[in-house]
């Protein structure tokens, strides 16, 4: 009998950023300390990803930090969809947690790098959205 993947793999790991250049009372030293960790979450469903894999989405994954520097924790599901049938579409959905918000990206397509580019872009515009609207208040 032939070894089954299994059902969901969990990759972890905490990217630590730079302190902020202005400098930052004392009372607020820890939330900044917070602020400068994410943690990344990569779940695999129905299949066990390569190491090839991990490392692509990592670096990618490291881009967030450009566009929004409060981000706690993200979390990027890699699953195989219709898998009875013959085709079997890739979906990427990430989920990024900023504080008093949390934002979610699903795609699908035929490959796991496409449909992570293209949820990865989609939620760069909503970042982007949701820190224009945070400044023009």
């Amino acid at each position: 009998m032939k070894n089954a993947p299994a059902a969901v793999t969990c990759y972890h790991w905490k990217m630590l950023y730079p302190k902020p250049e202005k400098p930052v009372l004392s009372h607020y030293y820890s939330l900044a300390k917070i602020w400068n960790a994410m943690t990344v979450k990569i779940q695999t469903v129905r299949f066990d990803a390569d190491a090839k894999l991990i490392e692509y989405v990592k670096q990618r994954v490291q881009k967030l930090y450009n566009f929004h520097d409060r981000i706690t924790k993200v979390d990027v599901f890699l699953k195989l969809d219709n898998v009875v049938h013959n085709i079997k579409d890739k979906v990427a959905e990430i989920k990024v947690h900023v504080p008093k918000q949390h934002l979610f990206v699903k795609q699908t397509s035929k490959s796991f790098e496409q449909s992570f580019d293209e949820a990865l872009d989609s939620l760069i515009t909503q970042l982007k959205r949701k820190k224009e609207k945070q400044y023009d208040l």
